[in-house]
């Protein structure tokens, strides 16, 4: 089967998708450029020590619109260790150490949705798996990670016009609420492509904090299917397309897709466009300068918010620490 039967299912997929209602979590537009934040098995792979920042505004226009910003962190610590042995003949011998084989990543948050504000932190920690490797040096992959996520979720009554003083929802639920929960991922890449599974909110917001009156968690689980490839044109361009299926606990009545494709140039420059269905089509932009990175995309809406908003802008800016080493993933190099 040759590349292009896989990209006829994909668009017949697409035909059967609806779209997506409303989600307890933010959506990114250049979710590829810090994978982890959706996948903690990703933290760490590419063997730098990487810091970005990100702002979202969604709905542009729209007072009370959603909108996101973050802070970002990932490495792969004591990657370049040795373990110092001695065997039965008392001659020493050197072994790299398991460590290097652990990636770490983090991020603090910020989302704002009308009267609902969420602000917290998630830190994640994966375990990568080197499979097989090639003459060029590339290696197979296979990643475990485990994400720890803690929050406070806060109802905002302040700016809310409402006439009903007697509302049980409003005055009865606790306006905040501090949650801690867990995510999980796993990964697997070739020199060729990468795919991955994730969910979110395992305890489904079980671990709640503050809640005096008792209310039961509504908290969704949360399930997130990526892949990608890279196809070389020649030694400058190439081509880059990837997939994000997102759903959540209401299987085949929320599920949505991202499918994108962008082109690189030298590896510093790209472009791109993505469609996520029944929603926008985004246009992606981004360089790099140096140790630098910057991403930009913005989505024309395509629902009925298009008559009250100019659309939605994602901008990332990050910064790549470190040298090429043994353990880089060149061709897993993402952005």
């Amino acid at each position: 089967m040759n590349y292009r039967h896989y990209l006829y299912y994909i668009l017949l997929i697409c035909l059967f998708i609806n779209e997506l209602p409303a989600q307890q979590l933010p959506s990114y537009s250049q979710y590829i450029m810090n994978g982890f934040l959706l996948n903690p098995s990703l933290a760490g792979r590419d063997g730098y020590t990487t810091v970005s920042m990100i702002a979202r505004q969604q709905w542009m226009g729209i007072k009370g619109a959603p909108s996101t910003y973050a802070a970002t962190f990932q490495t792969t610590p004591l990657q370049n260790s040795f373990i110092s042995k001695t065997n039965k003949i008392r001659k020493k011998v050197s072994k790299p150490s398991r460590s290097g084989r652990v990636g770490i990543g983090g991020y603090l948050f910020n989302d704002n949705n009308g009267i609902i504000k969420r602000t917290g932190f998630q830190a994640d920690y994966a375990y990568h798996v080197p499979m097989s490797s090639n003459s060029s040096g590339n290696k197979d992959d296979l990643a475990f990670g485990l994400g720890m996520v803690a929050y406070q979720h806060v109802i905002n009554l302040d700016n809310l016009n409402y006439n009903y003083s007697d509302d049980p929802y409003l005055n009865n639920y606790d306006k905040s609420v501090f949650i801690t929960d867990f995510n999980f991922g796993v990964s697997y890449a070739t020199s060729k492509f990468y795919a991955g599974f994730a969910m979110t909110n395992i305890l489904r917001g079980s671990l709640v904090f503050g809640n005096s009156s008792d209310n039961k968690s509504g908290e969704l689980g949360h399930y997130y299917l990526t892949g990608g490839a890279s196809f070389p044109i020649n030694k400058e361009w190439s081509i880059k397309p990837s997939l994000l299926f997102k759903s959540s606990d209401m299987l085949f009545k929320s599920v949505q897709m991202d499918l994108t494709a962008r082109v690189f140039y030298k590896e510093d420059y790209w472009a791109g466009v993505s469609y996520r269905t029944g929603d926008a089509i985004i246009a992606l932009l981004g360089l790099k300068f140096d140790k630098f990175y910057l991403g930009y995309a913005y989505d024309f809406t395509l629902t009925d918010m298009m008559n009250q908003s100019i659309g939605t802008m994602e901008l990332t800016l990050a910064a790549k620490f470190g040298e090429s080493n043994a353990r880089r993933y060149r061709w897993l190099n993402s952005y």
